[in-house]
């Protein structure tokens, strides 16, 4: 999934960037404007203590979506898939991923993940729940009867269990790009052996299942009067949408099947040497080509990762141009921006890093530096497949 641009980061959970959307203030105040009402009705209580109830009620809400998000990339980065992270927006939650499952094995676990994560969580606040009242009274407890007096912590308990049920049944629709259309995915690509197969599947079950959420939501509309029902017209456009690119997709890797970077790769890339002091690579390399980064090498052409010139300008100014250049580059650069040059290009067109540098390196078996593809070479290579005219 794809990191929303502007997020405001809100935590770091296992290393993981948790961030908001602008968009999410907005369903969060208004979830609270209306669960306010609904409390206080049920809690008898005074109007401040039903509005606390409401704010930690819908705050753990969202805790619940960010546990259903964290199962997703805890399990990718078992999965060896690099997780930078989590944002919660106007529908729910996106984890970001450097890139996608490559085995239905894959695809599986980490489209599981999240379900299992929220199944946890409707246990817990389950097990609570029955400890307060017991298994014979929890039922009128979640129907708000009047037979059971309800306290603030039941209360939140209580709606914490609806909805996190209610959104476990949905997610697990077999419907892209929602969890359970991913593992539709998965298990018609283990059965076939075909992740194209896989995807148009789940995809064209997300555009019948999002022609049902905007009928749902018109009845809703007309029958009760309620604008609620643009709720699930808005929901029904989001995820109509997600699935027709998701076939635009299917078709263009059709296109493009059997290409892999090594065919559309520069195959002469202009390397820094690790041992290079900054100073000279500022003198030899920057300056000298005008480029903002560079790939670094060690000396039997091993990728490193990447020199941006503002960090070894940085170490230069701080009167540190005897640094080495390998010295300057964070933990772990290599796999962030490197791909086998023997990868399908398919895996590419859905990388982060890719968006994020305008370009990555590609390497043999052993990590050794064979090449640079670019954002315009795949460009150039995607319109050579649709038979367009490269500009």
């Amino acid at each position: 999934m794809i990191r929303r641009s502007g997020s405001i980061k809100l935590m770091d959970a296992f290393g993981i960037r948790i961030g908001v959307d602008a968009s999410w203030f907005l369903i969060l105040f208004l979830l609270i404007f209306t669960v306010s009402a609904q409390f206080r009705t049920a809690l008898h209580s005074s109007d401040g203590i039903a509005y606390l109830t409401t704010v930690i009620t819908v705050l753990l809400l969202f805790g619940s979506l960010i546990v259903h998000e964290l199962g997703h990339a805890l399990v990718a980065r078992r999965q060896g898939i690099e997780v930078q992270s989590i944002d919660l927006f106007l529908f729910g939650g996106l984890t970001r991923m450097s890139r996608d499952a490559r085995t239905p094995g894959e695809e599986f676990k980490i489209a599981a993940a999240g379900p299992l994560a929220t199944f946890g969580f409707v246990l817990v606040c389950l097990v609570v729940d029955l400890a307060i009242v017991g298994p014979t009274r929890l039922g009128h407890t979640a129907v708000l009867d009047g037979t059971v007096a309800i306290t603030p912590v039941l209360l939140s308990l209580s709606w914490l269990l609806f909805w996190n049920v209610l959104l476990l049944v949905f997610n697990l629709v077999p419907a892209f790009p929602l969890d359970g259309g991913r593992i539709a995915r998965a298990i018609v690509w283990r059965r076939t052996g075909d992740k194209t197969r896989g995807t148009r599947v789940a995809a064209k079950l997300g555009q019948g299942f999002a022609f049902v959420l905007a009928g749902l939501g018109l009845f809703w509309m007309l029958a009760a009067g309620s604008f609620g029902g643009l709720w699930l017209i808005a929901l029904a456009f989001l995820i109509g949408q997600a699935a027709r690119g998701a076939l635009l997709q299917t078709a263009l890797t059709e296109r493009i099947e059997g290409v892999r970077v090594a065919d559309i790769m520069d195959r002469q890339p202009v390397a820094v040497p690790g041992e290079t002091p900054v100073g000279q690579a500022l003198e030899e390399y920057f300056l000298r080509y005008g480029w903002e980064w560079f790939p670094v090498v060690d000396r039997d052409g091993h990728f490193l990762g990447i020199a941006r010139q503002e960090r070894v300008q940085a170490a230069q100014d701080r009167g540190e141009g005897w640094l080495t250049v390998s010295a300057v580059l964070d933990a772990g650069e290599a796999t962030t921006w490197g791909v086998s040059q023997d990868r399908p290009l398919t895996e590419v067109l859905s990388s982060e890093s890719l968006g994020r540098l305008g370009a990555l390196m590609a390497v043999d078996g052993e990590g050794v530096l064979r090449g640079v593809v670019t954002i315009e070479q795949v460009r150039r290579a995607l319109q050579s497949a649709l038979g367009s005219p490269a500009s």
